[in-house]
């Protein structure tokens, strides 16, 4: 009974040391630095952001635009598992998208690719080491776009595969063998075997309210749409969590089941998801209203709204201790944009940083150890 009491409390110390942020051997405390690479969409550039736990600054300033006649527009952001790469895309090339491929020694270009139009985000498969990049087509007819899977070593697209209407969000398991998207016009969930390129599953999903004719809708939204903006897959469970930008819910998808299990009504325009890597806590940016709500998966109860610096939220990173969020803020007008950091342990907003204008895109690039 003792031995099981001591083990225990070394688990419940150790969880505390982690949620605190520190590491202790013998009498020395250890810190991390958290970096991640930002798009700013209407500035043509991508900014690193370095956070100590206290102080976030912008470490380094990348022009992306290669044509001086147009904002080219760097949207989507990934790096490789290796962490030596990273990956654009420009979404608003004329008359197709690129993306490019950028070291992270050094920051500079190394090769690039065409895709079609307005790719938007995009993963590296750890299974088959292959890049899925969804072609938003956002300026486009409103028919059935594609993904994209493109080599990053030769930087080659290798196959284009048809799913729905305007596919923005998508993730790929953590075994890296099923990618998913969401096609925001079509209300559907793709699923595609990243062995065989065949897509082997589609899921319709619904708004949970479905309005008449004689109701009145809110600004932005679309009768009878769900619009789905992201799809985020659970690091541990067969569970994937999708924004429904039309009608204001997250829902959760059991992918064993291939069925919504859960619905989670939140503030006005939900628009990206992301896990907590431990599994416990859902990170949701509400673009219409300006916040950014935490929630208990194990409850389904939004924990804290936490309103912004300015309007229009839009992505998030999370780092690999579940500690704290990166949360980019457009801005409007000729606002800059913002990087704001929460802390999800405390559940409060802890400081935040101006990069270039329209922070769109972001991804969370290392955790690094400090002396400080």
């Amino acid at each position: 009974m003792k031995a099981q009491t001591i083990k225990y409390l070394w688990v419940v110390l150790a969880v505390a040391m982690i949620s605190e942020n520190r590491y202790v051997v013998g009498q020395d405390e250890l810190r991390h630095d958290y970096f991640v690479y930002v798009t700013c969409e209407s500035a043509d550039e991508v900014d690193v952001v370095r956070f100590d736990g206290v102080r976030a600054v912008v470490v380094h300033r990348i022009p992306v635009g290669f044509r001086s006649t147009e904002i080219e527009g760097p949207h989507g952001i990934t790096l490789s598992p290796d962490g030596k790469y990273w990956f654009l895309t420009m979404a608003h090339g004329i008359p197709f998208g690129q993306v490019y491929k950028f070291s992270t020694e050094n920051n500079r270009r190394l090769g690039q690719v065409e895709l079609g139009l307005f790719p938007a985000t995009m993963q590296i498969s750890v299974a088959t080491g292959l890049l899925h990049v969804v072609n938003f087509n956002l300026h486009g007819d409103r028919e059935p776009s594609s993904v994209s899977i493109v080599d990053p070593v030769e930087m080659a697209e290798v196959a284009r595969i048809q799913t729905g209407v305007m596919p923005h969000g998508s993730r790929f398991s953590p075994d890296g063998r099923h990618h998913y998207s969401a096609a925001m016009m079509s209300d559907t969930l793709y699923e595609m075997d990243a062995l065989d390129f065949e897509v082997k599953r589609t899921l319709k999903i619904s708004p949970k309210h479905h309005h008449t004719a004689h109701d009145k809708l809110p600004k932005g939204h679309h009768k009878h749409m769900a619009m789905p903006t992201w799809v985020q897959i659970h690091p541990a469970l067969p569970r994937a969590y999708v924004a429904l930008n039309g009608s204001d819910e997250v829902v959760e998808v059991d992918l064993e089941e291939w069925k919504v299990r859960r619905r989670f009504a939140t503030s006005e325009g939900p628009y990206n998801v992301e896990i907590t890597p431990e599994g416990t806590r859902m990170v949701v940016t509400y673009k219409k209203s300006g916040s950014t709500g935490v929630w208990d998966l194990a409850t389904g109860t939004e924990l804290v709204r936490i309103s912004h610096s300015r309007q229009v939220p839009h992505g998030i990173a999370i780092t690999p201790d579940s500690r704290y969020a990166f949360v980019t803020v457009e801005g409007k007008g000729s606002q800059p944009g913002a990087v704001e950091l929460l802390d999800l342990v405390h559940l409060k907003r802890i400081t935040l940083v101006d990069v270039a204008q329209q922070a769109s895109g972001i991804a969370f690039w290392k955790m690094q150890l400090t002396d400080r």
